[in-house]
């Protein structure tokens, strides 16, 4: 075992890198680095070589005479790092095709996908899809509000847990958030499918749905979502839904003390000036609202 006990004092630092290549100028070491990298990052546990030893000398299965084989517990322990480090790699490389994209509170993304379709993903959404079968199965889930740029080719599919979007090629902004479903299309067509019913939309039309319920939607003649603006724009949807939007853009709490949150906003807030953006909502509902660190509470005038 004496290449194996070089390789030992290797990883202890006994024996320097250059002096074991010139001992043994025909082996490999560059897998053997990466392990000892990893490797030295995990503590292995003390082992009391003597004793263990003694144990296993007085054990016997069945009556039959054991035949003690010696062994240098600290290498085992080493080797097995290796193989976990060595296999975990092959895992991760191999097996792990799902690419995966999040963003945080008042935050947004710009990406590309393997056919060159542009995604951005507005403020704490996420996407996943499968990088291996993306060339046959144009795949992709989720969870939040993105616009999408399709470059033309097989069936471009959107799954939600609302509802899915299916397109060839266009521009189309889909927003999934708690209680609330929306589509819009900017170029092209899309087929949204919602409840084993599928809409087609056009350019200008709208799908929406809030608390399960389908809504009519009016046309609008806008070329891009206004969010990629940092601006959030509604029409024609409940307060909730707002202050919902209003939270994730600017990471605060509101509280709506003895409001009706059902009331109906039809405006826009910035997503730069955060006093600004409250006094876009609260004003034109006749509202007023006071902060308090990331807390804010919305209030009727005539209660305070």
């Amino acid at each position: 075992m004496n290449k194996e006990n070089d390789i030992l004092k290797w990883f202890d630092g006994e024996i320097s890198t250059e002096m074991i290549q010139q001992k043994y100028p025909d082996e490999d070491f560059s897998t053997l680095k990466k392990a000892s990298f990893y490797t030295k990052q995990i503590e292995v546990p003390k082992v009391d070589a003597e004793k263990a030893l003694e144990e296993f000398k007085t054990r016997t299965f069945h009556k039959k005479e054991v035949k003690v084989v010696s062994f240098n517990a600290q290498f085992f322990l080493k080797i097995a790092a290796i193989l976990v480090v060595l296999f975990g790699a092959s895992y991760f490389f191999f097996f792990n095709n799902t690419a995966s994209y999040n963003t945080t509170i008042a935050q947004t993304e710009t990406f590309f996908l393997p056919d060159n379709s542009e995604v951005v993903l507005n403020a704490q959404s996420e996407l996943n899809y499968n990088k291996k079968e993306w060339q046959n199965n144009r795949t992709l889930e989720l969870d939040g509000e993105a616009f999408f740029k399709v470059t033309k080719g097989n069936t471009f599919t959107v799954f939600t847990d609302a509802g899915s979007i299916q397109v060839l090629g266009t521009q189309f902004n889909v927003k999934e958030r708690e209680r609330y479903f929306e589509v819009q299309c900017y170029e092209g067509s899309v087929s949204v499918t919602y409840q084993d019913k599928k809409t087609i939309l056009s350019p200008g039309k709208s799908f929406r749905v809030i608390d399960g319920k389908v809504i009519d939607t009016k046309d609008f003649n806008a070329e891009n979502p206004s969010w990629l603006a940092k601006e959030t724009t509604f029409d024609h949807v409940p307060l909730w839904q707002v202050i919902n939007e209003l939270e994730i853009q600017y990471n605060i709490k509101i509280e709506a003390k003895n409001v009706d949150v059902t009331k109906i906003f039809s405006g826009s807030f910035t997503h730069t000036n955060q006093n600004i953006a409250l006094q876009s909502v609260t004003i034109p509902l006749k509202l007023s609202y006071k902060i308090q660190g990331n807390k804010v509470e919305f209030y009727n005038y005539e209660t305070k």
